[in-house]
């Protein structure tokens, strides 16, 4: 899917003043619609877990069009890491490293020292972060404890006009992204 065929140039100039003002946005990825903001946004953040009703706690994972568009979040990453994170992405697999020292509790999570980040195995996901030259956050599109959103209806049907809706397809996984400690490299979810 090309992305710049559903974003015109005027599109993506209106997306990106409305994630600079702290705007949401739903979008496919992998297994589901994401549902994400700009990652540095503080205001942003708190609307998408008061929208999703979420605990602050968690944290939320970061999505990007390559480990250097994700590497400006991170703390140190050592080069074994970075050699075997280049091999693996893009893929379904998130993998929790070492946050920068700007990146908020509101997006690694209280009282945690990583941030959850991935590039997508999702052509789609992946053009939108380069066409907005930007991370996303990418949290499943549903309220909490309900089912994630798998079309665009059914984003719009959850969530209205509170959210931009850049429609399409989502992949072809039927599980949530694998979740895997860079450290340990030890599965958590």
């Amino acid at each position: 899917m090309n992305t710049s065929r559903i974003l015109s140039a005027s599109a993506q100039r209106k997306l990106k003043a409305h994630l600079k003002r702290g705007g949401l946005l739903a979008y496919p990825t992998e297994s589901c619609y994401g549902l994400g903001c700009l990652p540095t946004s503080v205001c942003a953040l708190r609307r998408l877990i008061h929208l999703k009703k979420r605990p602050q706690y968690k944290g939320m994972i970061v999505i990007g069009n390559s480990l250097s568009q994700l590497q400006p979040l991170l703390g140190t990453v050592s080069e074994q890491t970075t050699a075997m994170l280049q091999q693996e992405w893009p893929a379904a697999k998130t993998y929790l490293l070492p946050a920068g020292r700007q990146v908020t509790p509101w997006l690694r999570g209280k009282q945690r020292n990583k941030l959850a980040v991935r590039v997508p195995d999702h052509a789609a996901a992946r053009q939108l972060c380069q066409l907005l030259a930007t991370p996303l956050v990418s949290t499943s599109c549903n309220r909490a404890g309900k089912r994630a959103c798998k079309t665009e209806r059914e984003v719009r049907r959850q969530f209205g006009r509170q959210v931009w809706v850049v429609g399409g397809r989502i992949g072809r996984q039927k599980m949530p992204s694998q979740i895997i400690d860079g450290d340990s490299g030890i599965r958590l979810r």
